[in-house]
């Protein structure tokens, strides 16, 4: 076996686990998901049939990825965020033909107790503060909070927050790129 998972984790057959992927306590990796190389699943985490994690994901504890869900490479989802895959649930009501997508674009961060309404697109390398509520897309690089989340600024490819000159240009202390920002969006410069 090219993984690690605890005795307590349920694998399901029919899964896709690839190479060096961690599995912890408790956590359910159910039939038809895709969980890339390197991947980190907490304590006490669903993964539902179809849901796609790609390389290097990071799931902490208590989280349920439900079916609609993908996460492209090197995406952490922070303690107990929340997903949901319906607009408009009803227990009365079958809609599981109905699942609507949510995708999480490369190194996007989803802060702790956060809640993603499905439908929606996380732009590369955003941060969701803890607790937002995400309700519309967020854009590359942006750093939204709050219910309903808006967005209060922009962060680096490290995570840093950036703040911007006279020329609208700002410097990761981290890792030491330029960003522009232009079109009401940020780009790297180099």
């Amino acid at each position: 076996m090219e993984y690690f998972a605890h005795k307590t984790a349920v694998i399901d057959e029919g899964c896709t686990i690839r190479k060096g992927t961690k599995i912890w306590h408790f956590s359910h990796i159910m039939p038809d998901c895709e969980l890339g190389e390197s991947c980190n699943i907490g304590q006490n985490v669903v993964v539902s049939p179809k849901v796609k994690l790609g390389r290097n994901v990071k799931v902490q504890n208590n989280v349920s990825i439900y079916t609609g869900v993908e996460c492209e490479e090197d995406v952490f989802l922070g303690p107990s965020m929340v997903f949901t895959n319906i607009l408009n649930p009803r227990s009365h009501v079958v809609r599981r033909d109905a699942y609507v997508k949510t995708l999480l674009r490369k190194g996007s961060s989803i802060g702790a107790n956060a809640t993603i309404v499905c439908g929606i697109e996380i732009g590369e390398y955003a941060l969701v503060g803890a607790g937002a509520v995400i309700t519309k897309d967020v854009k590359p690089f942006a750093l939204v909070v709050g219910n309903p989340a808006r967005q209060i600024g922009w962060v680096s490819i490290c995570g840093h927050r950036l703040i911007f000159d006279q020329n609208n240009e700002a410097v990761c202390p981290e890792g030491g790129e330029t960003y522009t920002l232009e079109d009401n969006g940020v780009k790297v410069k180099n």
